[in-house]
């Protein structure tokens, strides 16, 4: 008997959803890609992704069904796994030579950062750095509205191709900002699992690990927002039943699939907000470009132990979601750090380059992000400064 419980004839078949966007899911669906360029009058994209990811098959996949569609493109791939302003800059003037009319971002979180970021700025003199999170909202008109976007995410963990929101590196400053605009939402997102299948087992681990914080972080996040917080719970569920599988079973469809719609439903949570695992991360990130999804697996357990105790009912609910029988604090925390042992997670950041010395000025930066507002515990500068430096020497 198959004991998976993730039912096949729903999650290998094409479906298609229009909340928060127009979402379309299942295998093989990149295929349909021209169709869905003319459906919005796309003649001629910018195709955006990491430069890691140039040489991989699907953007030679997606060219091919452009093409073959009668459409132009072409591809800018110089964006950093922890995407840079001046790249965005480079980015904007490639559009602009080619005269492209719409983006579509394909890869992982870094590629749609990239992406959108480009959207934000391309059509209008608008600094970057003024669609900052915090920042008044720029004034957008019909003469300098964004192009159309398409997300095409090839990883499971990032969720971010859903909303407009992106992470920067600010390079004078070496650190991580938030930027978006209420105006720019992506035309579609298109979730195939057919595109994740390549996808080592490290970076599945490291991304599915992402998928789990954004879902576990936003639930935490105080306040109530059912639509986000009914996410974070399916999403948790589903990882409890993908990501493991996916890990150990690269060609399991079934579990690709799991991670891609628990991953995109991680990224409806966190607009609710996120934690301190991500103003850690996000300034990690920006100074010593590490993997994002990697450096908030290794944040995680020391933010659970900082967190959690004292939220006992929504412990049990996450736990419950995650199958697991006993639903104490103390069991969830201790099942949570099992899972990262099961998918080989490194025990403390200094193990991935990050040296003790940083921990002061990573603190510092942290407290400046907006994940660290929403946080479920306010925290002094002390207490971040333990829980940071916990996270390089020995995070569990």
């Amino acid at each position: 008997m198959d004991t998976f419980e993730i039912d096949s004839s729903e999650i290998l078949q094409p479906h298609d959803w229009t909340t928060p966007i127009p979402i379309a899911y299942g295998p093989g669906r990149l295929k349909e890609i021209g169709d869905f360029c003319k459906s919005f009058e796309i003649n001629n994209p910018l195709l955006v992704t990491d430069n890691k990811s140039k040489d991989l098959a699907f953007i030679e996949t997606l060219e091919r069904y452009l093409s073959n569609s009668g459409l132009d493109s072409e591809v800018f791939y110089k964006i950093s796994p922890n995407p840079r302003d001046d790249e965005i800059e480079k980015g904007c003037e490639i559009f602009k030579m080619g005269r492209h009319d719409a983006i579509i971002a394909i890869g992982g979180g870094s590629a749609m950062d990239g992406g959108k970021a480009v959207c934000l700025t391309v059509n209008n003199e608008i600094p970057l750095w003024d669609f900052e999170w915090e920042k008044p909202t720029p004034k957008i008109g019909k003469r300098n509205s964004f192009p159309k976007l398409i997300c095409i995410p090839t990883t499971a963990g990032t969720g971010a191709e859903t909303e407009s929101t992106a992470m920067v590196t600010h390079l004078e400053k070496g650190m991580k900002f938030c930027i978006c605009h209420p105006d720019l939402k992506p035309s579609l997102a298109l979730l195939d699992p057919e595109l994740t299948l390549g996808l080592p087992a490290n970076l599945t681990a490291w991304t599915g690990a992402d998928a789990m914080i954004h879902a576990l972080e936003a639930y935490c996040v105080p306040g109530d927002h059912p639509l986000c917080d009914g996410a974070a719970l399916q999403s948790l569920y589903l990882i409890s039943k993908s990501l493991i599988p996916a890990v150990e079973e690269p060609d399991n469809l079934r579990a690709r699939g799991g991670m891609l719609v628990a991953s995109c439903l991680g990224g409806v949570a966190f607009l609710k907000g996120l934690g301190l695992v991500h103003a850690i991360s996000h300034m990690v990130g920006a100074e010593f470009d590490t993997h994002h999804g990697l450096t908030n697996a290794i944040v995680l357990p020391v933010v659970t132990r900082f967190n959690l105790p004292g939220m006992d009912k929504k412990v049990r609910r996450m736990s419950e979601a995650m199958q697991y029988k006993d639903h104490s604090v103390e069991s969830f925390i201790s099942n949570i750090d099992e899972l990262l042992d099961k998918i080989n997670i490194p025990k403390s950041l200094n193990k991935i380059g990050v040296p003790e010395d940083s921990a002061e000025r990573i603190s510092e930066k942290a407290m400046l992000d907006p994940a660290y507002a929403t946080n479920p515990r306010s925290s002094s500068y002390d207490q971040v400064l333990e829980i940071v430096s916990a996270a390089i020497s020995k995070a569990r």
